[in-house]
């Protein structure tokens, strides 16, 4: 994909991996980074010198349109992948997700049809299905906003959608269920896993029944792609998934039978979100992927473990000890 390339939050877990992956592939990326006073680029730090010149780094924020015009500026693709998106946080503070995740997905979508990007990707998420209903949970699942998280997400993608249907916006929704993998937030249910793991032998949890479609970070980034570039996708919502769901409890015995070590799990009830708004089951249909832009996972979950944990072993330090909560 030779192409001029924005991605909002490339300084994320999943954006990181998306702008490699891109520059690696020969493309000219502008990389949308929230800006803090240290100048701070996230993950990004990862991308080899050799890549550099490929890449421009924009900071700011995508609550401002001015920002949001600048970064979209000469780019024919624009992957959207900006939000807040601690489910946690979301209870305490829901309008700040309502600015980031649906105002400023509406600014970044006025930018790309005042300059008439070609594909404008927005990037959902499978908390937007809320528990399933039924399973494997197709893109005709009712969407249920369980948290302020979530409900920002439905609006976003809403958005996305009116910008299509109101304005032509080459607009396609990306669903991914669960993505884990190498840089991803220790307040995340895999690495909070493997990080005490590594440390010791207790896991402390919330929730250890509740079940999620895992995706490997490298499958969620080349089912991207994947769908930026179809023809076939303009307009369409499709899911990223593997069809395979686990529970908390089921991934803790990964992770012991992959380190050799036996784990036991303590739970802890300031772990444990609300019960209405806890997402009990995802597990995903990713045949329209399939048939849209050949989506088909590579990793099971056992090999993704695999290389999860050789990078948290390898960076358990960069880790703070105390526990996540937010």
């Amino acid at each position: 994909m030779k192409q001029n390339i924005l991605i909002t939050g490339a300084g994320g877990f999943i954006g990181s991996h998306l702008a490699e992956r891109l520059l690696r592939d020969g493309a000219r990326v502008t990389a949308l980074v929230r800006y803090t006073s240290s100048g701070t680029i996230g993950w990004l730090t990862t991308v080899p010198p050799a890549r550099h010149k490929g890449l421009r780094i924009i900071h700011g924020d995508i609550r401002d349109p001015d920002i949001c015009a600048d970064a979209v500026k000469g780019n024919r693709i624009v992957f959207h992948l900006a939000a807040q998106i601690a489910i946690p946080y979301s209870y305490i503070a829901p309008r700040d997700f309502v600015a980031v995740n649906a105002l400023g997905t509406a600014n970044m979508l006025q930018a790309a049809r005042s300059e008439g990007v070609k594909k404008f990707v927005q990037v959902s998420t499978s908390e937007v299905y809320g528990t399933a209903q039924y399973v494997p949970i197709d893109e005709n699942h009712p969407q249920v906003a369980q948290s302020p998280y979530s409900a920002s997400k439905i609006a976003a993608d809403k958005m996305a959608e009116s910008f299509y249907r109101s304005f032509g916006l080459p607009v396609v929704i990306v669903r991914p269920f669960n993505t884990y993998g190498p840089r991803q937030s220790a307040r995340a249910v895999i690495p909070t896993i493997i990080i005490q793991a590594l440390r010791g032998r207790i896991i402390r949890l919330g929730n250890i029944d509740t079940s999620r479609d895992l995706n490997y970070v490298e499958d969620t980034v080349a089912g991207m792609i994947a769908a930026a570039r179809s023809e076939k996708t303009t307009g369409r919502t499709a899911n990223i998934a593997t069809g395979n769901d686990f529970t908390i409890e089921e991934l803790v015995g990964f992770v012991s039978e992959i380190l050799g070590k036996k784990l036991s799990i303590k739970t802890e009830r300031r772990r444990v979100r609300p019960s209405k708004s806890e997402v009990r089951r995802l597990q995903g249909d990713a045949s329209l992927a399939h048939e849209l832009f050949g989506y088909a996972p590579k990793h099971t979950i056992m090999a993704g473990l695999k290389k999860t944990i050789r990078f948290f072993e390898k960076h358990l330090d960069s880790y703070a000890k105390e526990d996540y909560q937010l």
